[in-house]
């Protein structure tokens, strides 16, 4: 989540606070209280907030073993564990654990009560979504409820941000950990992996009544492009430069969370790798670097097969079982990377299969962040979801 100052949400959050106490339902105050820190409020609505939160304590990283590698972890610790351990999993992104939205995120999830331990998939942050990393995020929930006092009833809750959302219910649903995951979050998450690739190198997205398509983010089609060159996309002698410049961009666009000064020097990088390249890496890039996302998406399109993204591992909607646990879906209206149409549909078809599911597509989201303005309506259903995923 994006950590700047809100405006009306604020306000709202605010006021639902001291109206929530008023009525004693701890739950949505610390709800609001929990949306009001993440959304970095400031003032009196912020003191607030930060008196309703608990003390927590980082701990150093450890290592969690899967079947495909080990994999580094932190648990964030309250002073007290009033809920249950959450296992949360960032999106694609190079920084993993250490992305300061995540940080910020689990150290806000642990002021309320919750044990976090934040755990990146190390395919996603090499930009790339394989089942190796739903393999992983299975065998992570193993590992800690077998651990002494992380999970007293053999359960804990998964909370997935963008594609690690659509991995982790379709991880949840597996039969080695389906009696063993209470609760599963997927914020800004996928319900077809397929589709949203295609809306990504096309931006065709399904029609769903009350949203309003938008085109797709240059952050994904890059990540597409980083995957598919080298399946004919490039020749072979160009895959690794055109990779490489690739991911500085990414990079760059990273550090815009994190410093300007560094950022901007690092767009500058990507430029100029693009005019050392041969063509048509050289184009292909430059295209990255003006976030010319219709012409890249064009070059894309007839390779999309080569994702072979239609592996059920990889998508909640395509998987064999549904899960037992409760499934929240917390969607962005907006959002230009996944779009909300995914939990939208992927609500219904879980519903239809028998899940117990809860959807929220907010104005109050962009992607997998929170924005700067809201009705009183947003802001009330917003802290109602997480009233609903606290009482877990």
């Amino acid at each position: 989540m994006r950590r700047r100052p809100l405006r009306v949400a604020v306000a709202i959050v605010g006021l639902l606070i001291v109206g929530a106490g008023a009525l004693a339902l701890p739950r949505y105050v610390e709800s609001a209280a929990l949306i009001a820190r993440v959304g970095n409020a400031s003032g009196n609505v912020g003191a607030l907030a930060a008196r309703v939160a608990q003390h927590v304590e980082i701990r150093p990283t450890h290592m969690v073993p899967t079947r495909h590698v080990d994999v580094i972890a932190r648990f964030y610790e309250p002073d007290r564990v009033t809920r249950r351990t959450v296992l949360l999993v960032p999106g694609i992104h190079s920084m993993g654990i250490e992305e300061p939205r995540l940080t910020a995120l689990a150290r806000d999830l642990a002021g309320a009560g919750m044990r976090v331990m934040t755990m990146a998939l190390p395919d996603l942050q090499r930009y790339r979504i394989t089942p190796d990393a739903t393999d992983v995020m299975e065998d992570a929930v193993t590992w800690m409820v077998h651990q002494r006092g992380l999970a007293p009833d053999g359960r804990i809750g998964l909370l997935g941000v963008s594609f690690a959302g659509g991995l982790a219910i379709a991880a949840a649903g597996r039969p080695a950990i389906r009696d063993h995951v209470d609760f599963v979050v997927s914020f800004g998450g996928h319900g077809d992996l397929p589709r949203v690739m295609r809306y990504l190198a096309t931006g065709e997205a399904p029609t769903v009544a009350g949203l309003t398509p938008h085109p797709p983010h240059d952050y994904g089609v890059a990540v597409i492009l980083y995957t598919l060159a080298d399946r004919d996309v490039v020749p072979p002698e160009q895959v690794h430069d055109l990779r490489e410049g690739v991911e500085t961009f990414l990079l760059a666009s990273q550090l815009t969370l994190v410093s300007m000064d560094e950022a901007n020097a690092t767009f500058a990088k990507a430029r100029a790798m693009a005019e050392a390249m041969p063509e048509p890496s050289r184009t292909y890039m430059g295209y990255v670097n003006d976030r010319a996302v219709a012409k890249l998406g064009a070059v894309l399109a007839p390779h999309l097969a080569a994702l072979r993204a239609d592996d059920p591992a990889l998508s909640p909607g395509r998987a064999t079982t549904v899960p037992s646990a409760r499934l929240y879906l917390l969607h962005g209206h907006d959002d230009t990377v996944i779009p909300a149409a995914e939990s939208a549909i992927l609500g219904e078809q879980l519903r239809k299969a028998g899940a117990d599911v809860r959807v929220l597509l907010s104005a109050l989201i962009t992607h997998a962040e929170l924005n700067d303005s809201a009705s009183w309506l947003d802001g009330w259903r917003l802290v109602s979801f997480w009233a609903d995923v606290l009482s877990r």
